[in-house]
């Protein structure tokens, strides 16, 4: 079974620029980049990249691969910026409110804090147009535990909303 998040990876359009915003910006640590050798296939087909890494606090990475031999990235046009993200854990509202002064300082567009009950948390974009989260736990005593008692029912009652507005089977 899985015990912990290794990494999670995305493309960039460029390995400097996300370096320079993972390590100055945010503040990781700059921990591995990988070249291709050329002519390699390592995925199946000839590539030539670099896969870089950034580790966080608590021993996971992200990670993005820089690929100029592939056509331009491009955002999904049927969804949302908002909905694919990844979320950072900072350890206080003060550290959440730091990152949203040092962010705003580096000329970053953020959003926020945004109180969910159970965490508050800032958004922006980083140079790749990938969305992130910065995001303090605020919850109350025992609302994670009543949150996780309700959830299948609330599981429940979405799937019953979905069938009835769009007609998709449970």
């Amino acid at each position: 079974m899985f015990q912990k998040l290794h990494h999670v990876a995305y493309r960039c359009r460029d390995a400097q620029e996300t370096f320079e915003f993972y390590t100055k910006v945010l503040g990781l640590k700059y921990a591995a980049g990988e070249q291709s050798p050329e002519g390699a296939r390592p995925y199946g087909e000839e590539v030539d990249l670099i896969h870089i890494f950034f580790e966080c606090g608590d021993g996971s990475y992200i990670a993005f691969f820089d690929l100029p031999s592939s056509p331009p990235m491009q955002a999904d046009p049927n969804t949302p910026s908002w909905v694919n993200h990844i979320a950072f854990e900072v350890p206080s509202m003060d550290a959440l409110l730091a990152g949203k002064r040092r962010l705003e300082a580096a000329g970053v567009d953020v959003l926020g804090p945004k109180d969910h009950s159970f965490c508050q948390s800032i958004y922006f974009f980083d140079p790749n147009g990938i969305r992130l989260e910065m995001t303090a736990r605020t919850e109350a005593p025992g609302e994670l535990d009543r949150m996780e008692q309700a959830a299948e029912g609330s599981l429940a009652a979405w799937n019953e909303r979905k069938r009835r507005k769009y007609g998709v089977p449970a």
